[in-house]
């Protein structure tokens, strides 16, 4: 089932010379978590500003579950969960008040406010004031918060931004159960590690259009040398390395003596990464 449609879609900022988003398309599946990736300036949050139903007045179309976001109502936002990348928080209310005070805007059942802290490891803090929360205990508050009412559509923009490599990795696997559960995520990002370690489909994005989009491993495929790497230590312990064709290498006398006689320390492919895709399809760098 297609819960996103977008077709030929444009924005143009009052006063802008030029448009923010200049003719997209793309489509997003139930329980599919897709990626878009650009960097700052590319379209990426006008986009997700238009979907969310922020931003009105774009031109082509834009279809949630069947209907324009705007035309659902508030109705929407019973079914749509947002985690920003600036955290936006009742500074003098606690963890566990701030939840509250969101749970009691939904007609559908919430979470468990508790169990939810425990999920972002904030659990001993909920009721400690949110002004003394450190940047990453808040992006991780904005992040249970877009989770609360079980929602049916997860829009998260940079959500492991601030976070260090533990919480980062506690939030990927909550999204993914998200995504076993059926629910669509629409992550916006220009973090390549996370975007290809949760994402089914990426989109990236530059100057407003989508330059490439398909799945992280096609796209690095797509891309890849053909090649294999051998490396291993000589006499003398220097780590040496040879290249063989992938095609016909189970035939390669020559990787077979290596493999057989020498003292093998890696073997890989030449795969590219998603950030060689990137500069690729783009011509542009995320830095």
């Amino acid at each position: 089932m297609t819960v996103l449609e977008v077709r030929d879609l444009t924005f143009t900022y009052p006063g802008a010379a030029e448009p923010a988003v200049r003719g997209m398309d793309f489509s997003v599946g139930r329980g599919e978590i897709f990626g878009f990736l650009g960097p700052s300036g590319a379209g990426k949050s006008t986009t997700q500003k238009i979907l969310i139903g922020l931003l009105t007045g774009h031109g082509g179309s834009v279809s949630v579950w069947g209907k324009e976001p705007v035309a659902w109502g508030q109705d929407y936002y019973q079914r749509v969960g947002v985690s920003f990348e600036l955290p936006n928080h009742y500074q003098k209310l606690t963890a566990r008040e701030n939840l509250e005070f969101f749970a009691a805007l939904y007609d559908r059942p919430t979470r468990d406010l508790r169990e939810l802290l425990d999920l972002v490891g904030l659990a001993d803090d909920a009721e400690t004031r949110v002004g003394k929360f450190s940047k990453g205990m808040q992006m991780r508050l904005v992040f249970a918060r877009a989770l609360l009412h079980e929602p049916d559509l997860l829009f998260l923009d940079e959500p492991t931004s601030g976070l260090d490599p533990v919480n980062a990795a506690k939030v990927r696997d909550i999204v993914l159960a998200e995504r076993a559960r059926g629910t669509t995520v629409f992550l916006t990002t220009h973090d390549m590690a996370t975007a290809d370690q949760l994402c089914d489909r990426v989109a990236f994005v530059v100057d407003g259009r989508i330059a490439a989009l398909d799945s992280p491993k096609e796209l690095k495929l797509a891309r890849s040398l053909r090649e294999v790497r051998v490396e291993y230590r000589d006499g003398a312990e220097a780590l040496l390395g040879k290249d063989f064709p992938l095609d016909g290498l189970a035939d390669n006398a020559a990787f077979l003596r290596l493999v057989r006689t020498e003292r093998v320390a890696s073997m890989h492919s030449k795969e590219a990464t998603l950030d060689d895709v990137f500069v690729e399809s783009t011509g542009r760098s995320l830095t």
